[in-house]
């Protein structure tokens, strides 16, 4: 991808988010994507509260019940409980995956058509999702839509960064990250990739 106008912008309207791209170097957000949206929206919520070595065993352990491959909606809510329990899903969760598969094979969540989205209307309609709130939305947006103006004001990291890098006496509420946000626009999402980065080296997922 060439974000070479939202680095242009970013460095224009706040140096010290220039600062920080100086630091960082070249951004490397939107290098992948996975397969399918519902393959992605499975991941996030197998990850949820997990570390990422935990939660990487039990989605491989869970895509090896369908040849290694994310399931359809309908192959998953074909898949008996104690198949994915013993994947190592929890019983939470296989709710929240059937509930994502249920909305998913209804049309009444439509990945097929979230190009054609807002992203607005996107996250209404992913957070009608059990387990999906708005963070995992905009996550979804960011990471796997490639979505270029995505803040996630409620993320701790993005939160915790902006109280480093402008030498705040606290950590901004979500709408103080709206508000220092605001320059940044229409490239919030190159922007909190690099918040993220400038804290320990790693974005969000």
């Amino acid at each position: 991808m060439d974000h070479a106008p939202a680095i242009r912008h970013l460095r224009r309207t706040d140096p010290v988010l220039g600062r920080i791209i100086r630091e960082v170097g070249d951004c490397a957000l939107g290098e992948r994507r996975y397969a399918s949206h519902f393959h992605a929206l499975l991941r996030s919520i197998i990850y949820q509260q997990l570390s990422g070595k935990a939660a990487s065993t039990i989605l491989t352990r869970t895509l090896a019940i369908y040849g290694g491959r994310a399931p359809r909606p309908e192959e998953l809510l074909d898949t008996p409980d104690e198949v994915l329990q013993a994947a190592g899903v929890s019983r939470q969760k296989i709710g929240y995956l059937r509930d994502l598969a249920q909305r998913v094979d209804a049309k009444e969540v439509p990945l097929a058509r979230v190009a054609r989205m807002s992203d607005d209307e996107i996250i209404a309609s992913l957070t009608q999702i059990k387990g999906i709130g708005r963070w995992t939305a905009q996550m979804f947006l960011m990471f796997q839509l490639h979505r270029p103006d995505v803040l996630p004001e409620l993320d701790l990291g993005i939160q915790n960064a902006i109280w480093r890098a402008y030498g705040l006496k606290k950590r901004p509420a979500p709408k103080d990250v709206i508000r220092i946000g605001a320059p940044w626009r229409p490239y919030a999402s190159a922007a909190s990739w690099y918040l993220w980065r400038s804290l320990d080296g790693e974005a969000a997922i």
